[in-house]
């Protein structure tokens, strides 16, 4: 036998060792390639929208099993969009539009052509707790739209929103989150964002979950300064038949120069837009926001068929705004005139909810048995003061000479208004308190194994409003009506993945009260809430991650005016006489077909006209702010080659929009462009976004909304960039 020699041993040996070491080395590459893949994949498949969860007072429902067009975008799409604004977040929803309040930046929603104000969006099915004018979508986990009337659902909204409900829930703890980001936006709004959650106890009984915002600096708007700082903290703690919750929040908002809303004096045209950036604003115009608010709920749950419920909550407000606003009086050299309000205000709100669940069975008929009560209280202090501008600018005793294409920069006025008329402007005086109380119960009786369900419920509402005057603190009027809205929903599940379903549901508006004079023969007359009837049909498809819609409605709003007493020259009768149609189609898709593309978007038909006016003038025209069409079509690519990168665009389209009742003041159909992308890196196991993007692109000059009667011209292109680490 040869012997082998020891070098030839030891080189074996070494070989070996190298060749075993390789191995080890590729497979703990091959280990860590893998976990990479893992952590990028669960990054790429978190939900950015849903059609299932809380529906109001029927509670956790699936998409199928609900009655009404409802869509929900979640905290991830909130992120990977970098939205400022709830606004912003529902401008992925083709049946919304955004625009701003009368003459402040407060979003106005509007949904099937109706508007919802930001005083109407719930909290986990609450009104009255949140922010009223803007609110940091960061601290909430779903953003959810229901369209259409929802006065069953949710009750009637304090403010008198019809088009829809809008529902935040808050964020609760899953397990150990850390999550920081580090934003900027054009033009130099730099900021950050942490996302805190864990969970404690033996059996993790205990979750807490703590968010916090805070960005500051100049927008794309030409001198338009902005700064937030928003703050949640949301517990739970669950222990057997008990779930108990709390969330509680910080808001604070000011914008320094905001571009302010365009109206158009009698007659005339509308205006080309101006420049994008131009803000025709004064420097001294201002809003600051600040609000603490927060909602405890209880439930327990007797079994899992039988659950008690009860919540309340309460918001402390306090704004002050001293806003300039614009009236074009010659479209083609931009000549307008201009004023000053300014507007201290106070809100102490509080809202409650108390109910009950049942599920039983009745031979071969479920049962989803929901009754309760509800009641929100809402106190309104206010103060106002135009403006006294020096006679060589004034165009009035409160206005000024103003131009939209060379906006003068003028001194800030002095106050006009007296105390006695306006209110203190350091202790505004309580204007207004209302109270909203109801009572529920609702059936949903499901057979055929629940492949047709139908909901039937009525709540009894009672509106309540008190004013008072600013200058002897006195009680002027009071308003104290009541109506039963019933609710009637059918849903039928041909296939285990679609739906088609039918409701006939009501929204509550305040009804009005006749003038007090000497030509009204009513005077005083106090009408019963205005009901709104909605009839709607729509379908819903589901396949794999993506859920398609289809849905038709019909809305009647009435509306009251004066009308001549027969064989009078000069008395007048007040009464509930005219009333507006507003139809449509709505189309929906929104989720993930494939492992690579996601779609956000739809397409939304509008018909909105007046059907009965003051001696019929006006019948027929088109209702002002509301457009024929909405389209979206959002779009996420991941390359199949790079699994860690998303490619984005958006488009979104309006058609034109009319600013008077005549339709002769028309703002022209728009489109606008948004592109963006994002990469997902993992750095020590710990994934890390990298977000960039770009809206308006072509940096369009175009009028936004005309809804109200007042123009908002849209955003100027804007960058954003943001990194988030999560670990």
């Amino acid at each position: 036998m040869r012997r082998i020699s020891m070098t030839t041993v030891s080189l074996l040996a070494l070989a070996t060792a190298l060749s075993s070491g390789a191995a080890a080395a590729a497979d703990a590459a091959d280990a860590t390639t893998k976990v990479d893949e893992v952590i990028v994949t669960a990054q790429q498949q978190r939900k950015q929208v849903e059609s299932s969860g809380a529906v109001g007072v029927l509670g956790t429902q699936d998409a199928l099993s609900i009655p009404f067009n409802v869509t929900s975008f979640t905290s991830k799409l909130i992120l990977d969009q970098q939205s400022e604004t709830i606004g912003a977040v529902l401008e992925n929803d083709p049946s919304v539009r955004v625009t701003y309040g009368s003459g402040n930046q407060s979003e106005l929603y509007v949904i099937r052509g109706f508007v919802v104000n930001g005083d109407d969006v719930a909290l986990d099915g609450l009104y009255g707790v949140l922010p009223r004018q803007l609110i940091s979508p960061e601290l909430f986990e779903n953003v959810q739209v229901l369209n259409g009337a929802s006065a069953f659902v949710y009750g009637a909204a304090p403010s008198g929103s019809i088009g829809g409900a809008i529902d935040l829930q808050p964020k609760r703890a899953t397990g150990q989150l850390l999550r920081a980001t580090a934003s900027y936006i054009q033009d130099s709004i730099f900021g950050g964002a942490i996302d805190l959650g864990d969970r404690f106890g033996s059996d993790k009984e205990f979750g807490a979950r703590f968010n916090s915002v805070y960005r500051t600096g100049t927008a794309a708007i030409h001198d338009e300064d902005r700064e937030v700082a928003a703050d949640s903290v949301d517990l739970d703690w669950r222990h057997g038949p008990v779930k108990a919750y709390f969330d509680l929040g910080y808001e604070q908002q000011h914008f320094g120069r905001p571009r302010p809303e365009i109206r158009l004096s009698p007659g005339v045209a509308v205006p080309s837009a101006p420049d994008p950036s131009d803000n025709y604003g004064q420097p001294w115009s201002f809003t600051s926001l600040r609000d603490v608010f927060g909602v405890g709920r209880v439930e327990f749950e007797v079994n899992k068929d039988l659950n008690f419920y009860a919540a309340f909550g309460a918001r402390r407000g306090h704004e002050e705004g001293d806003y300039s606003t614009l009236t074009v009086t010659n479209a083609t050299t931009g000549a307008a005139t201009g004023s000053r309000l300014f507007v201290p205000r106070q809100d102490r709100n509080e809202s409650g909810l108390v109910g009950v669940r049942w599920r039983f069975d009745l031979g071969p008929v479920t049962n989803a048995v929901n009754a309760g009560g509800s009641g929100v209280r809402l106190q309104n202090f206010n103060s106002f003061s135009f403006g006294s501008f020096p006679a060589a600018i004034a165009a009035s005793s409160t206005s000024f000479f103003d131009n939209l294409y060379n906006t003068p920069q003028v001194a800030r006025p002095t106050n006009s208004t007296l105390p006695s008329s306006g209110g203190s402007l350091t202790a505004p005086p309580l204007v207004a308190r209302t109270v909203f109380a109801s009572s529920f119960a609702s059936d949903t009786l499901g057979i055929l194994q629940d492949k047709v369900l139908l909901t039937v419920g009525v709540r009894d509402q009672d509106i309540t409003v008190k004013s008072f005057s600013r200058a002897t603190l006195a009680q002027t009027t009071e308003y104290d009506a009541s109506k039963v809205t019933p609710i009637v929903g059918l849903i039928v599940k041909p296939l285990d993945n679609v739906s088609l379903y039918a409701n006939r549901s009501e929204e509550l508006v305040q009804g009005a009260v006749a003038p007090v004079n000497a030509t009204t023969v009513n005077p005083g007359e106090v009408f019963a809430p205005y009901v709104v009837r909605q009839y709607e049909v729509g379908a819903k498809w589901v396949y794999h991650g993506l859920t398609a819609t289809i849905a038709a409605y019909q809305m009647k709003l009435p509306s009251a005016f004066a009308i001549p007493v027969a064989g009078s020259n000069t008395l007048t009768q007040f009464g509930v006489f005219g009333e507006q149609e507003n139809k449509g189609i709505e189309l929906g898709l929104n989720g993930e077909p494939t492992d690579w593309l996601r779609l956000i978007g739809g397409l939304t038909f509008n018909d909105a006209k007046l059907t009965a006016t003051a001696n019929g003038t006006n019948n027929g025209k088109k209702v002002i702010g509301v457009p024929d069409y909405q389209a979206n079509l959002g779009v996420e690519i991941i390359p199949p080659s790079l699994r860690g990168a998303v490619f984005t665009a958006r488009w979104l389209s309006t058609g034109e929009q009319y600013l008077d009742v005549g339709n002769t003041q028309r703002a022209p159909s728009w489109n606008r462009f948004d592109i963006g992308a994002r990469y997902v890196a993992v750095i020590d196991k710990h994934p890390v976004t990298f977000r960039a993007s770009l809206e308006n692109i072509a940096n369009k000059a175009y009028w936004e909304s005309a809804f109200g009667g007042y123009l908002v011209q849209g955003e100027p292109r804007t960058a954003k960039a943001s990194i988030t680490f999560e670990y």
